[in-house]
């Protein structure tokens, strides 16, 4: 069980993120999952995960976008 959870400053991100008309698709589910972990025990997906990781080894995607897919990864299962 990982107990880790959302920063203020990424918490801000998500909230940018999510009310921009130019953030991507892959941005906002990022967005939405790290605030989803910013005052709960909820953890991250393995779903989540792969996209959080793909996002991380890619250039096409922009720094935001790289620290939601971050802190989405943190927040990670440590079993799993």
């Amino acid at each position: 069980m990982n107990k880790k959870k959302t920063s203020k400053k990424v918490q801000g991100l998500a909230s940018k993120t999510l009310t921009s008309n130019n953030s991507s698709a892959t941005a906002k589910k990022l967005a939405g999952s790290a605030l989803s972990q910013a005052n709960k025990k909820n953890q991250t997906g393995s779903d989540m995960e792969t996209l959080a990781s793909t996002v991380l080894t890619s250039n096409k995607y922009s720094d935001d976008t790289k620290a939601l897919a971050a802190s989405v990864l943190s927040q990670s299962n440590k079993d799993r």
